[in-house]
């Protein structure tokens, strides 16, 4: 068995007999001397072979990645290397077993490598090879060790719930299992555990935990896979101060202990509506200061057609203030920051430049007293860069608040080492689908709705808020929850304003809403995205690099080549036949 790390050698440990493991990371052959570079999981020795050595003809024949055994004594380097943990000595070999050969690597296995992620991806046994993907699979286990270790002292239990469940479809699409024992049934991959922890509440648990395989077949991006893991917490007999106390607790405790930063709490709370309404996000980035202005009522009798017509439709003006930047931006410049806005539906995007003369696409047709309205808003200087979208009021907040966060990139306007945490709360209780043409839930159906909306669930939807909040994290969604609806009474209500039917409910949530008839507490609870806060944490934008086999953005394994094809036998079984693709 092995018993030595690489890093744990030390020059305190010169004149000592050991015996490493690991792999050749490299070689070099000078002037008779070869030098290996041992790699093991905690880091890199450098081995020496002498020509008088009996080891020595076996050293020349090793190769990149060849595991190898190795005997020797520890020495103090010539010249030491301040870039690794092992600088100081080296390993003079007595002796050399090759444990395993390898083929010719297809890329370099190094934390540079100039290797395609989808060939990287395609070998990802050799990709957690490098050191930066090894210090991230270290960092998520030291996280969630002490996410683990959090709860636990604070008497939560560790409960496991099902993976084959009932599909109930209330949000993104369902991963379906097909049954054998039950012909034409099926199972569904949980979304989340969320109907089973609050039956767990029901049932007397108290305070539940677990580190959770969550699945969601839904259209991927950089920091979202068909499967993920959740941190799921659920308590009784709690208010929304309660749950949020004791989150922050549990990320303070996580960040110290992990990378060691201190978090300074309580955090700050910003309603929903506030947070949209100045940042166009629900998840806003707050390291550093970029708010949106409404600027409407400067219009209120313009002369500027264009904005005339949109207040005239019930739109909005808002604008964003970029200090200092008016020569950052030429005409060429202000065009892309125009197109990347259309992405989210603006028609367009006017801008000002201001100085001694105000200069920009708008400045002509605005009368002086509209400018100096907008400089005074938005307290200007001179360089400042005034970007205007007249449009609805969500494509107005969603293209400015997206574009808020580009140019914060594209300036370095952003402290990469700082982290920025906020509560967002207050939730909508409902969300209007167009696509359904109804209000439906914004969180999920079992979301208390706030004491004083609980009458406007049926008539005034619009303006239903809920007990409900979600923690950011650097313009991340690290986590969200609310309190559950315990009351039978208000559940029903909730179905009736979501226009479900009793035999909707019964088929869809039949089994949970028997479970509310058996006295259940008053409780609530909050998940935390597990990827995604390795993924903060590690500071990688890629949550491909937080998972150790993660899919790609078709949802797809190029290493085990899955999804795949599957004998008829299997599909003769289910009784399940392939249309023709």
């Amino acid at each position: 068995m092995k018993t030595i790390n690489n890093t744990s050698l030390s020059i305190n440990d010169e004149g000592k007999k050991v015996i490493l493991h690991g792999w050749v990371q490299k070689k070099r052959n000078l002037g008779g001397l070869i030098f290996i570079d041992l790699r093991d999981r905690s880091g890199i020795i450098q081995l020496v072979a002498t020509p008088d050595s009996s080891c020595y003809t076996m050293a020349e024949s090793l190769k990149n990645e060849y595991v190898i055994k190795v005997e020797g004594v520890i020495s103090k380097r010539q010249s030491a290397n301040k870039n690794i943990k092992t600088g100081e000595i080296e390993v003079i070999l007595d002796n050399v077993v090759i444990l395993n050969t390898s083929k010719e690597i297809p890329f370099e296995i190094s934390n540079d490598t100039t290797a395609l992620e989808e060939t990287r991806l395609k070998y990802r046994y050799l990709d957690l090879r490098r050191e930066s993907l090894k210090n991230i699979m270290v960092l998520r286990h030291n996280i969630t060790y002490a996410i683990r270790e959090f709860l636990n002292n604070d008497d939560f239990l560790e409960i496991e719930t099902p993976i084959l469940c009932k599909s109930t479809p209330e949000g993104a699409r369902d991963y379906l299992v097909p049954s054998r024992v039950n012909k034409g049934k099926f199972y569904a991959l949980p979304q989340s555990p969320q109907l089973f922890k609050q039956l767990l509440m029901v049932g007397g648990m108290e305070k539940y935990f677990q580190i959770a395989k969550c699945f969601r077949d839904e259209d991927l991006r950089a920091d979202r896979q068909p499967e993920f893991t959740q941190v799921d917490i659920e308590m009784s007999f709690v208010d929304e101060d309660d749950i949020m106390n004791l989150t922050e607790r549990l990320v303070q405790y996580v960040f110290k202990k992990t990378i060691n930063y201190d978090v300074k709490l309580p955090l700050l709370k910003m309603k929903y509506d506030d947070a949209i309404d100045l940042y166009g996000s629900d998840k806003p980035d707050l390291r550093f200061d970029m708010k949106i202005h409404d600027i409407s009522k400067v219009f209120e009798n313009t002369s500027f057609n264009l904005f005339k017509n949109i207040l005239d439709n019930n739109g909005i003006i808002n604008a964003i203030k970029v200090n200092n930047a008016a020569d950052k931006y030429s005409r060429k410049g202000i065009d892309e920051l125009t197109e990347y806005v259309k992405k989210y539906g603006a028609q367009g995007l006017a801008f000002l430049k201001i100085s001694d003369e105000i200069t920009g696409s708008i400045a002509k047709v605005l009368s002086e007293e509209e400018i100096n309205n907008i400089k005074n808003i938005l307290n200007t200087e001179n360089n400042d860069l005034i970007l205007i979208v007249a449009d609805k009021t969500t494509v107005v907040k969603q293209s400015l608040g997206a574009l808020r966060c580009k140019l914060a990139k594209d300036l370095n306007l952003i402290d990469k080492d700082d982290y920025k945490m906020l509560w967002v709360t207050d939730f909508p209780s409902f969300e209007y689908s167009e696509e359904e043409n109804r209000f439906v839930s914004m969180h999920h159906p079992f979301t208390m709705p706030k004491d004083e909306d609980v009458d406007k669930l049926i008539t005034d939807k619009a303006n239903c808020y809920s007990k409900a909040y979600d923690i950011v994290i650097n313009g991340y969604e690290a986590g969200g929850g609310s309190i559950r609806i315990h009351d039978q009474d208000i559940q029903r209500k909730m179905f009736e304003a979501l226009e479900l039917s009793d035999k909707q409910v019964e088929e869809k949530f039949g089994f949970f809403v028997e479970g509310l008839k058996y006295g259940t507490p008053p409780h609530g609870g909050l998940a935390f995205g597990l990827d995604r806060l390795v993924m903060l944490l590690a500071k990688t934008e890629n949550i491909k690099d937080v998972i150790a086999f993660p899919k790609t953005q078709s949802a797809s394994d190029l290493m085990s080549e899955c999804p795949n094809v599957v004998d008829d036998k299997q599909l003769e079984e289910l009784k399940i036949k392939i249309d023709k693709i």
